[in-house]
């Protein structure tokens, strides 16, 4: 920074004068502290010498921000308390470096999605329910601004042209904008957040998403090579089992991961990861899922995990399944493990070949073994709500039994859901194979009977 600092013009009446105490109330409002935000900003960016930035670390231009906005604070002509001019001098930094007013949400453990409505109007959930949050930005286009350096750090871009994107936040967070003149009252952003720590099965167990005994039968299916496939609906805890899932591969594989926006984290030390990317300015470029499966056969994977499946690459996930890469996961949405097979059924035929159901169905029945339904209850928790397999064709329709079910009883005072997990009392057929490939259960796991009794 070998410029001068410069200096906030004065207003009539100004005073360099620093309060003394600072620890004084202030009853300055929120549009006066904005309103010198954005004079430090933009006297903070005249300021630098752009030469000397580019030779910095990110710690290091961070720090000498601080120090620069934190003089020129000082300098001010409005008279800051330390209080007030750190607050001022953090959130320069936030926009400067960060998500602006979304910091502070950003920071906060407790918030898994953050839903903005426009500039002034945004939600944020926490344990399951939707609350306002006491934040807005300045405008629409402090609102664009930010999303824009967003997705531009990961390649993609929002404008008039594009104004649809999804992609991801550099702590692994999703977030997904649309802009107007498709949103109309204003752009509408949603951040579904991803914890610093990934959810671990005892996690799962902990918060009553399943059961021990649930979670014991999933990881022998996973070591045992079992084709899986996770169903549920938007928000219902689909990307986080399926990383929980991922947890029972052997170290000792080859795992390929195809997503549009990635969010798996896998732990396993020989783990490719593919993402898919849309056209650019001129049109051209897209890289679909179905062009990153393909490849991805190329590639000796032992396993492919596909983030989910929306289209035609329903068709070459089968094929692969079925041509030597067992262990496979995927994710789809639907309500219930019978409507994923029909979901199913519908994108591979939106793949263009004119193929007969009963084809189609003989290639679902054969590639997809464990079927696990997640669901988000009243109240906001998640749980595996059934877990079913599938057995083989019956004519020309696919035969398939549960193994678990939760059973919803009502609510509690709290209108969370209440209710208990259970077996259906069959036994897998995939039993044999479990335990020939070193994964036995015990028969008396699947007797019918209540898992958990009481309140889950």
């Amino acid at each position: 920074m070998s410029r001068p600092i410069p200096d906030f013009s004065l207003p009539p009446g100004g005073s360099r004068t620093e309060v003394a105490d600072p620890g004084r109330v202030d009853a300055r409002t929120t549009e006066e502290l904005r309103r010198l935000k954005g004079q430090l900003h933009h006297q903070l960016i005249a300021g630098m010498d752009l030469s000397a930035v580019s030779s910095l670390s990110r710690e290091d231009l961070r720090e000498e921000v601080r120090r620069v906005a934190d003089e020129l604070c000082q300098r001010s002509s409005s008279l800051l308390n330390r209080g007030e001019r750190e607050r001022v001098v953090n959130e320069v930094l936030d926009e400067t470096f960060g998500l602006g007013p979304l910091e502070p949400l950003m920071h906060d453990p407790t918030i898994s999605d953050i839903l903005i409505n426009g500039h002034n109007t945004v939600y944020v959930e926490r344990n399951g329910v939707l609350e306002r949050a006491p934040i807005t930005f300045t405008d629409e286009r402090h609102l664009l601004h930010i999303v824009q350096r967003v997705v531009g750090q990961t390649g993609r871009r929002v404008d008039e042209t594009s104004p649809m994107v999804d992609s991801r936040l550099p702590d692994g967070s999703r977030i997904n904008a649309i802009i107007p003149p498709l949103a109309l009252h204003g752009a509408l952003v949603s951040i579904r957040r991803f914890g610093t720590r990934p959810i671990l099965a005892k996690d799962l167990v902990a918060r009553k998403a399943l059961t021990i005994e649930i979670l014991d039968f999933l990881a022998a299916c996973v070591r045992s090579r079992l084709n899986i496939l996770v169903s549920g609906g938007t928000g219902s805890g689909k990307t986080t089992l399926l990383n929980v899932l991922s947890a029972f591969i052997p170290d000792d594989e080859r795992v390929i991961t195809i997503e549009d926006a990635a969010e798996l984290k896998l732990q396993q030390p020989h783990v490719g990861s593919l993402e898919t990317r849309p056209n650019n300015a001129e049109g051209a470029g897209e890289v679909t899922t179905r062009e990153l499966v393909r490849n991805a056969l190329r590639m000796r994977p032992d396993r492919i995990l596909i983030g989910e499946c929306r289209g035609p690459e329903a068709l070459d996930m089968l094929q692969a399944m079925n041509t030597g890469h067992e262990g496979s996961l995927t994710t789809v949405h639907a309500n219930d493990t019978r409507d994923a097979l029909s979901r199913l059924e519908i994108m591979v035929g939106m793949c263009g070949f004119d193929l007969p159901i009963w084809v189609i169905r003989k290639q679902i029945a054969s590639a997809i073994h464990i079927i696990v339904q997640v669901s988000r209850l009243l109240g906001g928790a998640r749980k595996v709500v059934k877990i079913s397999e599938v057995v083989g064709m019956e004519g020309d329709n696919i035969v398939m039994h549960d193994l678990f079910v939760f059973k919803q009883t009502g609510v509690d005072d709290n209108r969370r859901a209440q209710g208990y997990f259970h077996t259906t009392g069959i036994r897998p057929n995939c039993l044999e194979r479990l335990a020939s490939l070193g994964c036995p259960l015990p028969y008396d796991l699947f007797e019918r009977r209540i898992l958990n009794p009481g309140l889950a």
